[in-house]
């Protein structure tokens, strides 16, 4: 199973950290062991001093695929999840100043909270749904799946020109803007339309 997480797909979210906006998706992977299920609390790492989240919906492969061609996209995902890219976001700016691959600052155990899934059928349209995340109870992100700069059909077409896609496989699908630190004791809660999906405590 292998985690794939696109980076810049919303151009309000490339603005606030100052980053080009991308003329094709851009992808890096995480391992396993970044999954956090079950609401678990997630434990604060140590190798960094600015940890900031950033909620993305998640989309869950349902047959292995290469070469998939975006009209036949949709029928490589049925589900539907949310989840956090946790990012050492001091870690991930010294290695993109010495030119460095930044897997410690994304990688990391823990790094990838993910909720239950859903059917996609339950929504109308796969292409606009909305989503936030709330930090200590404020609204810090909203999002909807139609300010995405790359769909899910595109996405999974691109990524599979390079990876084998394999049933189970997950893609964190990019964050809105509103990301931002977070400390020990903050409670994470996140919502796919008006369903709470994820509700979970930093240690």
């Amino acid at each position: 199973m292998k985690i794939i997480c696109i980076g810049r797909n919303y151009r309000e979210h490339a603005k606030e950290l100052n980053n080009p906006i991308p003329e094709n998706p851009i992808f890096f992977l995480k391992p396993d062991s970044a999954l956090v299920r079950n609401n678990d609390p997630v434990y604060y790492p140590e190798h960094t001093n600015d940890l900031h989240y950033e909620a993305e919906i998640v989309i869950k492969i349902c047959k292995k695929g290469k070469y998939i061609h975006e009209r036949f996209a949709s029928s490589y995902f049925q589900e539907i999840a949310i989840g956090i890219d946790f990012t050492a976001r001091d870690v991930q700016s010294e290695c993109k100043k010495k030119g460095l691959p930044w897997e410690i600052a994304k990688a990391f155990d823990q790094s990838a909270p993910i909720s239950a899934f859903v059917n996609k059928d339950k929504f109308l349209n796969t292409n606009n749904i909305k989503f936030c995340h709330k930090v200590n109870g404020e609204i810090k992100q909203l999002g909807n799946t139609k300010d995405m700069m790359f769909s899910f059909n595109k996405l999974i077409s691109y990524v599979s020109k390079f990876i084998t896609l394999k049933e189970g496989d997950l893609i964190f699908t990019g964050t809105p803007s509103g990301v931002g630190s977070t400390f020990i004791a903050d409670r994470h809660e996140s919502f796919i339309e008006d369903s709470k999906m994820l509700d979970f405590v930093i240690k």
